[in-house]
C-alpha cells in the first residue's frame, strides 16, 4: 500500500511539474502575439464565425501535437485528448492573465474579451504541448514518438501554422506583399523552397535514410511541405482578415510572402517539436 501511495504521489508530482512546464511553453510561444496590437484589435473585430472556425480547426492540430510531443509522458487516445484540452486551458489562462497585466483585455464586453483570449489561446496551447521537448532538462524525456511519413508532414504543417499565426495579423506582412513585384514574389517563392529543402534535408526527417538523395527528399518532403505552407498561409490570412478585399494577384502575393516564414517554420518543426 505504501509503495502504491508513493507511486501515486510521484505521478502527481511529475504531472504538476509537466503542467508548470506547459505554462512556460505557452508563455514562450505566445508572447509575440500577446504583445501585438493587431491581435488585440482582431480579438473583438474579427467575425465570431472566423474565431470559432479557428478554434475548432486548431483542435486536431493540438491533438496531433499531443501525440507526437505533448507536455506529459502519458500517451494513448484518451490521454492525448485530455492533454489537448488541458493545453488549451493553459493557453486560455496564459492569454487572459497576460492580457490583463498589459491592460488590453476588453472587460467592458464579455464577448470581446472571450474573442481576444480565443485567438491568443491557440498559439499558447501549441507552446504548452511543445514544452516537454523544448524545456525538459533531460534530453531523453523530450523525445517524441517516431513519426510516420504522414506524421512528418503533419509536423511540418504545425510548424508552418505557428509561424503564420505570429505574422499573418501584422500590417508589415501586407505592406511587403503590396510593395513586392510579380518578379519579387517569384523570387520569394524560389527562396522559400530552397531554404525549406536545405533545412529539411539537414534536419534528419524520418524517411530520409531510405531516400538517400536530396532529389528524393525534394519530392517526398520539400514540395508537399511547401504546398502545406501555402495552405497554412491562406488559412491564416482568412482567419485574420488578410484575404479580404483582394483580387487574385494581390491575394497570391500575400500568400507567397507569408509562406516564406511558414516554410522556415515547417522546416524547423522537427527541430522544435
Amino acid at each position: 500500500m505504501t509503495s502504491m501511495q508513493d507511486a501515486a504521489r510521484a505521478d502527481d508530482s511529475a504531472y504538476i511539474r509537466d503542467l508548470g512546464r506547459a505554462f512556460g511553453g505557452a508563455l514562450l510561444f505566445s508572447l509575440p502575439l500577446l504583445m501585438t496590437m493587431e491581435m488585440w484589435a482582431l480579438g473583438f473585430a474579427a467575425e465570431p464565425e472566423r474565431r470559432l472556425v479557428f478554434l475548432l480547426a486548431a483542435l486536431p492540430v493540438l491533438f496531433g501535437l499531443a501525440h507526437y510531443a505533448g507536455f506529459s509522458a502519458r500517451r494513448g487516445l484518451v490521454n492525448n485528448a485530455l492533454d489537448t484540452l488541458v493545453a488549451l486551458a493553459v493557453g486560455f489562462v496564459t492569454a487572459a492573465g497576460l492580457l490583463l497585466v498589459f491592460n488590453v483585455l476588453d472587460l467592458s464586453s464579455p464577448a470581446s474579451a472571450v474573442g481576444q483570449m480565443s485567438l491568443q489561446a491557440v498559439p499558447a496551447a501549441l507552446g504548452a504541448l511543445a514544452a516537454r521537448r523544448q524545456l525538459s532538462g533531460d534530453p531523453d524525456e523530450g523525445d517524441e514518438d517516431e513519426a510516420s511519413y504522414p506524421g512528418e508532414l503533419f509536423l511540418m504543417l504545425a510548424g508552418a501554422l505557428y509561424f503564420t499565426m505570429n505574422l499573418a495579423p501584422t500590417e508589415e506582412m501586407r505592406l511587403i506583399a503590396y510593395m513586392t513585384t510579380p518578379l519579387g514574389a517569384l523570387g520569394v517563392l524560389v527562396l522559400s523552397v530552397i531554404l525549406l529543402h536545405l533545412i529539411v534535408f539537414e534536419a534528419g526527417f524520418a524517411g530520409q535514410e531510405e531516400a538517400e538523395t536530396p532529389v528524393r527528399a525534394f519530392f517526398d518532403f520539400t514540395l508537399p511541405g511547401y504546398a502545406l505552407c501555402l495552405l497554412a498561409s491562406l488559412a491564416m490570412l482568412w482567419v485574420f482578415g488578410g484575404a479580404d478585399g483582394h483580387g487574385l494577384q494581390a491575394l497570391m502575393a500575400n500568400v507567397v510572402i507569408l509562406a516564406f516564414p511558414a516554410a522556415i517554420g515547417a522546416a524547423a518543426a522537427r527541430l522544435l517539436v
